[in-house]
């Protein structure tokens, strides 16, 4: 009897000790589930602040190219507004460095300036270029033939600063014909050459009226090219 309840005891410790492990192996199962869902969420917390430094990454590049860009843009701009305004300043009016004026691109024109008996003429070039260009010296003119040679300038009508001619501008040179009316020492002239220095070109120019114009070898004489229309009788 004794021995049956010996047995019986181990058999129950046996048995006990048996469901004690299993509950202890279990609670290990479980608690590793737990760790396991800690990680997990862990991980999955520790995932939105990877993406946001990967956004923030992506805004400071886009921020950089695009501040990159205007600079680039905006030096870009300044360079251009500097070399326009550069070339103002080459070809604006004053300019000493502007290309002589040539009879291409030049209208030339001659009327009376004063009235009965006609002493002056005033000529008129307009510059038809597109450009600026600079007048020199006086108009070479030649009334008659060659043997009678080119009216001579009066030194007292050269300007003080360059004749530059803007695009639709003019300048003026006032011509002394005569003394006035048509006595023996004038002769006709219908048309008459104008050549500009150094080459610049000749052109015919048609004289005012349907007669002509009276000319004095002995009294003739032109002023320099000036940007003013000037009374040629004020100066000789």
């Amino acid at each position: 009897m004794r021995t049956h309840r010996s047995r019986l005891a181990v058999l129950t410790t046996v048995t006990t000790a048996a469901l004690a492990l299993t509950l202890t192996a279990c609670g290990d199962d479980d608690t590793g589930a737990g760790s396991g869902a800690k990680a997990s969420g862990a991980a999955s917390a520790s995932s939105p602040s990877a993406s946001a430094s990967a956004v923030e990454q992506s805004g400071d590049k886009g921020q950089g190219g695009v501040d990159q860009s205007g600079d680039k843009d905006q030096g870009g701009a300044d360079q251009t507004g500097d070399a326009d305004q550069g070339k103002q300043v080459v070809g604006g009016t004053g300019s000493a460095t502007a290309p002589a004026c040539t009879t291409k691109g030049l209208r030339i024109s001659a009327e009376t300036q004063d009235g009965p008996p006609y002493t002056h003429l005033v000529l008129t070039a307009k510059n038809t270029s597109g450009r600026t260009c600079r007048m020199t010296g006086f108009p070479e003119i030649r009334f008659l033939d060659n043997a009678r040679g080119t009216v001579p300038s009066v030194a007292k009508s050269k300007p003080l600063t360059p004749v530059v001619l803007e695009p639709g501008v003019s300048a003026y040179a006032a011509v002394r014909i005569s003394d006035g009316g048509r006595k023996e020492s004038t002769e006709t002239a219908k048309d008459f050459s104008v050549t500009l220095p150094s080459g610049a070109g000749m052109a015919i120019v048609q004289a005012p009226g349907a007669e002509g114009i009276a000319v004095d070898p002995a009294r003739w004489a032109t002023g320099y090219w000036t940007q003013e229309l000037r009374n040629g009788a004020d100066d000789f």
